[in-house]
């Protein structure tokens, strides 16, 4: 089970869903959500962290709005003032920190929350210890983040039928990583696969396959990376 907790986030009061491992506190892990907001699937993900021994929170970025309709949720996505996320980001770090082991965090986004998991590890490069953006993408135009600073090993989930994240991106995006000097980044590409196809609560896209080989690639890469 989650538990809802608070924490100071750009003076103000941010909160998230907090899945602990049985037992000691385990590597940190910060889980950022799809467009849709902090759904019951990213509380899930955080739980299943947890199961695997990691201290997974999920912070919630829309604070308290949610939505299953495509077009209200592209309207929070746009609202969604990425200064004020980047100071949530920090709040939500330093507070999986404080009850996690280690002295670094991993991030994995979803979506949305894949390109707001590259652009955190570019602005807290000293606690981001790994990033797995899952079909993630920047969607925001004009938003280029500072590719030089991220320099966590990276590995990326992509479909093959995407029209977000795209096979174009995919390529762009280890070229424009490399390019700045980060030679640790691996990318996976899920033939037949459409976006999001680890949302298991979306049948008409969810490929149970891919999924599972994801994320046993995905677990394996953190442990590796944080111990």
């Amino acid at each position: 089970m989650t538990t809802t907790i608070e924490f100071p986030s750009n003076g103000a009061t941010g909160t998230g869903s907090l899945a602990v491992p049985s037992g000691a506190a385990g590597p940190g892990v910060l889980v950022i959500q799809e467009w849709w907001g902090l759904v019951p699937h990213i509380e899930d993900v955080c739980e299943r962290f947890a199961a695997e021994g990691f201290t997974a929170l999920a912070p919630d970025f829309y604070h308290g709005r949610k939505t299953v309709e495509p077009d209200e949720a592209g309207k929070l996505l746009m609202s969604l003032q990425l200064d004020r996320a980047a100071k949530d980001f920090s709040g939500a770090i330093d507070a999986l920190l404080q009850r996690s082991r280690g002295e670094g965090v991993g991030v994995v986004g979803f979506c949305m929350g894949g390109g707001l998991a590259l652009v955190l590890a570019a602005e807290r490069p000293e606690k981001v210890r790994a990033v797995v953006p899952f079909y993630g993408g920047i969607a925001w135009p004009g938003v280029v983040p500072h590719w030089s600073r991220l320099q966590a090993p990276v590995l990326a989930h992509f479909a093959e039928h995407d029209d977000f994240a795209t096979p174009e991106y995919a390529r762009k995006l280890v070229a424009d990583l490399r390019a700045a000097g980060n030679d640790s980044v691996t990318v996976y590409d899920y033939p037949g696969t459409q976006h999001a196809f680890f949302n298991d609560t979306r049948p008409e896209v969810y490929d149970a396959e891919a999924s599972r080989l994801a994320w046993g690639r995905t677990v394996e890469f953190l442990r590796a990376r944080l111990g």
